[in-house]
């Protein structure tokens, strides 16, 4: 019997194209799809699915909590993380939240299927690199060097990251599901983690992090 896999991206092609791929499998078969949060734990509570393939931006919602929300509703069900955001940022809180695995998307399409098999075994996926970071934090209590914006919670760094793309606060409100008076929160939380005096460099620290993040 095939392994159901569950796809949820905001990017048409990128589904097709992962589609495709898990449909050649003999052993897989993407049972179906979704492009938004609300969307995707509406039919993934009615499906089941063995496994699903998330990313961590979607246009509607976060994929930190959505992989928190699948597990409260179906437990069973395994998931992966597949992304361009780096690892070294996202993967440990993508685990901490309930996923199995973490797949940067400019890796070869062998290791996303590799990756499907291996949390399908039971087996956690995530690079090499990352194991070894993984590794030192586990024994240091921490990351070494880590940078300050790890420091951020998973809401925190998600409205960081939609303020560095140039989202209005009206905007990250209706997106995350929050009041405007929350995000608001949010940022003094953020200001005072990075040690930012107002919003002018709040904005200015989070721009270059977004631009940062888009080069590696």
């Amino acid at each position: 019997m095939k392994r159901t896999v569950f796809l949820v991206d905001d990017h048409p092609l990128v589904r097709e194209w992962l589609a495709n791929l898990i449909n050649r499998q003999a052993d897989l078969v993407v049972c179906e799809e979704a492009e938004s949060a609300p969307q995707a734990l509406r039919q993934i509570a009615a499906a089941q699915p063995d496994i699903v393939i998330l990313d961590i931006t979607l246009a509607h919602g976060s994929g930190l909590e959505l992989i928190k929300d699948i597990k409260c509703q179906c437990s069973k069900t395994d998931i992966i993380v597949l992304s361009m955001h780096d690892e070294s940022l996202y993967a440990e809180r993508a685990l901490r939240a309930g996923a199995k695995g973490y797949v940067m998307k400019k890796e070869t399409t062998k290791k996303i299927v590799t990756a499907i098999r291996q949390v399908l075994e039971g087996r956690l996926y995530v690079s090499d690199r990352f194991s070894e970071t993984l590794a030192g934090s586990l024994l240091q209590g921490k990351q070494p060097n880590a940078s300050p914006i790890q420091e951020l919670s998973d809401r925190e760094l998600e409205v960081f990251g939609m303020i560095g793309q140039g989202v209005e606060t009206r905007l990250i409100a209706e997106s995350l599901s929050i009041s405007i008076k929350t995000v608001q929160v949010y940022c003094s939380r953020i200001k005072e983690k990075l040690k930012l005096a107002n919003a002018t460099e709040l904005l200015r620290e989070a721009v270059l992090w977004h631009e940062s993040q888009q080069t590696k």
